[in-house]
C-alpha cells in the first residue's frame, strides 16, 4: 500500500488547520511513489502491507522541506576585499568608480567557464541543503549578455541536478546596466526585450523573470517594457522591489499578476494593498537588510493587515548578502523584522512555494511531493530560537533520505 511509514512523529504539516505550525501531536506520514500517500494522527492510519518499510522517528519533529525563494547563488569570484574596504571606511560610490561592486561580479562571471560556474553553485548549494533546504530559486544577473545569462542559467540547472536539488530559474537580465550599455539604459532594456527573453525561453531555462527597479536600477517604465516581453514568452513574473526608495514597485509587480515582489523596505500600504489583490508574495530578505545595515523596516505590520503572504529567503549573494543559511535567515526575520517563529516557518515552506508558483509542496499533505526535514527538538520555535538555526537529523526529498 505505501512505499515508506514514518511513525512516531510530531507534524508540522505548515497548513492552517487551526492548530500552530498546523500541527499534529502523535502523528504519521506514509509516502508512495515519491508522494505523501497518508499524513495525519497515528490512531486513524489505514491497515499497511508487511512489504511499507515502516520508520520510527523517536519523537522527532518533521516539517516541509525549507524553500529558499531567492538567490544568486551562480556567480564568479568574490567580493570579500570589497566588504574590508568598506568596513575601513572606504566608499561604495568610491569602490563603484574603479570597476567594484556588481561590476567585478559580472567580470568574473563572464570569464568563468560554464563548468566552473556549476562547480561552484553546487558548492553553495549543498550548504543551504545541510540546513533543510530541499528547493531553491537561482538567478542570473552578473552576464548581461545572452550568451553569459544563458550560461549561468545552464549552470543553476547543472547545478540542480548534480545535487538532487530542485533549482528554480530566474533571469534577472535587468539586474544592472553592462558597461559597454554605459549611458543607454534604454538601449539595453531593447536589447533584454529583443534578444535576451527570446532566447532565454526558446531554450526553456527559466521559470520567471527577474528586475531590479530601483534608482539605482532600472525606472518603473523600463521594468514594464520587461514584464510585457516577458509576458509575450509566457513567463512568470518576479520583481526587486522598492528597496532603497518607493517607486511603487511592488504595485507594478502587482500589475503584472507577478509571483513575487521582493524586500520591500520602502513599499507604500497603497503597494501592499496591489499585493493583496493580485495575490503576489512579500518576500522579505533579512542577510541584505543587515549586511547593507538598513535601518528602514519592511511594512511587516500593513503587510499582515492587508493579508499579503510573507515568505523568506537568504538573497545569497556576493554583494548584499554573502549568506548560505536559510534557517538563520528565519531567526533574523524574526529578531530584526519582528515576524513571529510561525510566520517565519510558513515563510521558508508554504509561502516560500507560493512566492515561485509551486503547489506540489510546502505544506505536508496527501499529493504533495514528499520533500520533509526531521528535527530533533522539543517545539518548532526552536527554529527561530537557536541562532543560525538546527541542523537535520535526515531530509527527505521526493520520497528519498539523505542523512546528514
Amino acid at each position: 500500500m505505501f512505499d515508506r511509514l514514518y511513525r512516531n512523529i510530531r507534524i508540522a504539516t505548515m497548513t492552517e488547520n487551526g492548530t500552530p505550525y498546523g500541527s499534529i501531536a502523535d502523528g504519521a506520514i506514509a509516502v508512495k511513489g515519491g508522494r505523501i500517500a497518508f499524513v495525519g494522527p497515528a490512531a486513524d492510519l489505514p491497515e499497511i502491507s508487511t512489504s511499507t518499510f515502516v520508520e520510527d522517528c523517536g519523537g522527532k519533529w518533521v516539517f516541509p522541506g525549507f524553500i529558499d525563494c531567492h538567490t544568486h547563488l551562480v556567480f564568479g569570484g568574490n567580493r570579500a576585499r570589497e566588504f574590508e574596504e568598506r568596513l575601513n571606511g572606504v566608499s561604495y560610490e568610491e569602490i563603484a568608480k574603479r570597476g567594484g561592486g556588481i561590476l567585478s561580479t559580472v567580470k568574473a562571471t563572464r570569464a568563468a567557464s560554464l563548468e566552473e560556474l556549476t562547480k561552484l553553485a553546487v558548492g553553495r548549494i549543498k550548504r543551504l541543503a545541510e540546513g533543510g533546504v530541499t528547493t531553491v530559486e537561482i538567478k542570473s544577473g552578473y552576464g548581461l549578455t545572452t550568451a553569459d545569462e544563458t550560461k549561468m542559467l545552464k549552470a543553476a540547472k547543472a547545478a540542480g541536478d548534480a545535487t538532487g536539488i530542485q533549482v528554480q530559474t530566474s533571469f534577472l537580465g535587468a539586474h544592472a546596466l553592462p558597461p559597454e550599455y554605459a549611458g543607454k539604459a534604454d538601449s539595453y532594456i531593447d536589447y533584454i526585450c529583443s534578444d535576451m527573453i527570446p532566447a532565454v525561453a526558446e531554450a526553456g531555462l527559466a521559470d520567471a523573470v527577474d528586475a531590479f527597479c530601483e534608482g539605482i536600477g532600472f525606472t518603473p517604465e523600463q521594468t514594464e517594457r520587461v514584464f510585457k516581453a516577458a509576458k509575450a514568452h509566457g513567463l512568470q513574473i518576479k520583481l526587486h522591489a522598492d528597496q532603497l526608495s518607493d517607486l511603487s514597485g511592488a504595485a507594478l509587480a502587482a500589475k503584472y499578476g507577478a509571483l513575487s515582489a521582493d524586500h520591500l523596505e520602502y513599499t507604500s500600504k497603497a503597494s501592499v494593498e496591489a499585493m493583496a489583490q493580485a495575490g503576489t508574495v512579500a518576500v522579505l530578505l533579512p542577510g541584505a537588510f543587515y549586511t547593507l545595515k538598513e535601518t528602514k523596516l519592511p511594512p511587516i505590520a500593513t503587510l499582515r493587515e492587508a493579508g499579503v503572504d510573507i515568505a523568506l529567503a537568504t538573497d545569497a549573494n556576493p554583494g548584499s548578502s554573502p549568506v548560505f543559511s536559510l534557517q538563520l535567515m528565519l531567526h533574523m526575520g524574526c529578531n530584526l523584522f519582528g515576524l513571529t517563529p510561525e510566520e517565519a516557518v510558513a515563510g521558508i515552506t508554504r509561502n516560500a512555494a507560493k512566492a515561485l508558483g509551486l503547489t506540489d509542496r510546502g505544506t505536508l499533505e496527501v499529493g504533495k511531493r514528499a520533500d520533509m526535514v526531521f528535527l530533533d527538538i522539543e517545539e518548532p520555535a526552536e527554529l527561530a530560537y537557536w541562532v543560525g538555526g538546527v541542523t537535520p537529523k535526515s531530509v527527505v526529498i521526493g520520497g528519498v533520505t539523505s542523512s546528514s
